[in-house]
């Protein structure tokens, strides 16, 4: 029989990021989304908490275990609280899984210390590309190797934290074999073109940029994995399943706040909780919201088994695509005019939930 119940040590992690999430997230949540700007000390604050750290293995100089459960609990309570903020306090691990999971010792040993330090690492990864049918594997950014040396070639978008990021981690398709690997690549490496920042519907609060890589020319040491590269597909799994879970944290703030106010507000007489309408529309927003929970559990369960979830984590990052949406939606409707004013933060759930479909890459667990 599987059981879901978190473990001693998952539930403190939850209480404790929960509590950041309440008290210190919500609180800056909408102005961040007004100015573009999360408050510095919130970011330090969420990366003190040392998931990610915690997240690499002991013997490789870590705090902990690299466990996708743990990584969907703790991603669920960050975009609780804001999913600019989850975004921006985990954005780290997109680079630092893949060398923990598939990096070489040297790389490792290089790259891993980084991700230890105090304040936040400034690290990212590119995947996404400009495109209406993304297709991660048929990647247009190239990978071309010529006397020890490779060249990569090609544009992202939706790069998190590019312009401040000191290293990222580009996906690109072998120009001969067609393969997908990864390629460390510092900021300032002669190609790299980051341009201005996007301007997005939701995720106001999330620096997210177009790169361009013109011939950006790295040593073979570069890819990650080395000649044996990475397990591109355990890759995707692995960013479909903290999306889906991200996906659940805002579907779960907006019911939550939903449910509140209609017992909150009253006309002719009653809370509106006690309409018919109304109430079924809440019953029916926790239930796709536990449906996609679970979901999202079962293949982070089968990707700590080392099982192939590659049908649990489209499935989970699939519904939870549709959930959002529309629990968001509800919880707007839910508001009625209130909900369509800024002030509230219904409208932005909407926005951020409505964005998940493009959201290929963002995070990892």
């Amino acid at each position: 029989m599987v059981s879901f119940t978190p473990t001693e040590d998952q539930q403190l992690l939850i209480s404790t990021i929960n509590r950041y999430a309440t008290n210190d997230v919500r609180k800056v949540a909408h102005e961040a989304d007004e100015s573009e700007l999360i408050p510095a000390n919130v970011i330090e604050t969420g990366w003190q908490m040392g998931l990610v750290p915690s997240a690499i293995p002991e013997e490789l100089g870590g705090l902990g275990e690299l466990s996708a459960m743990t990584g969907v609990l703790a991603a669920e309570e960050l975009a609780f609280g804001d999913l600019s903020v989850a975004l921006q306090v985990l954005s780290p691990a997109l680079m630092a899984y893949p060398v923990v999971l598939y990096g070489t010792a040297e790389q490792r040993e290089k790259l891993l210390p980084l991700f230890l330090e105090e304040a936040i690492t400034p690290a990212t990864a590119a995947l996404l590309e400009p495109g209406v049918f993304f297709d991660p594997y048929e990647l247009k950014t190239t990978a071309t190797t010529s006397g020890g040396t490779i060249q990569l070639n090609g544009v992202k978008a939706y790069v998190p934290l590019a312009e401040t990021a000191e290293w990222m981690l580009v996906y690109a398709k072998d120009s001969e074999s067609g393969r997908v690997d990864g390629y460390v690549v510092a900021r300032n490496a002669a190609g790299v073109m980051i341009e201005k920042r996007e301007a997005l519907m939701g995720l106001r609060a999330m620096p997210t940029y177009r790169v361009q890589f013109n011939g950006v020319t790295v040593d073979e040491t570069a890819r990650l994995g080395g000649a044996v590269g990475i397990d591109y597909a355990a890759i995707l799994n692995r960013q479909r399943v903290a999306l889906a879970a991200l996906a659940v944290g805002v579907g779960r703030a907006s019911f939550e706040y939903a449910r509140d106010y209609a017992k909150q507000r009253v006309q002719f007489g009653k809370p509106i909780a006690q309409n018919q309408a109304i109430a079924f529309m809440l019953a029916e927003m926790a239930v796709e919201i536990d449906g996609a929970r679970l979901m999202a559990w079962e293949a982070a369960w089968k990707l700590d088994k080392g099982e192939d979830a590659t049908r649990e984590a489209y499935l989970a990052k699939q519904y939870a695509d549709q959930m959002v949406v529309k629990v968001t939606d509800s919880g707007v409707q839910t508001l009625g005019g209130y909900g369509f004013i800024r002030e509230y933060p219904a409208e932005r759930w909407l926005r951020n939930g409505r964005g998940f479909t493009t959201f290929d890459g963002l995070a990892i667990v």
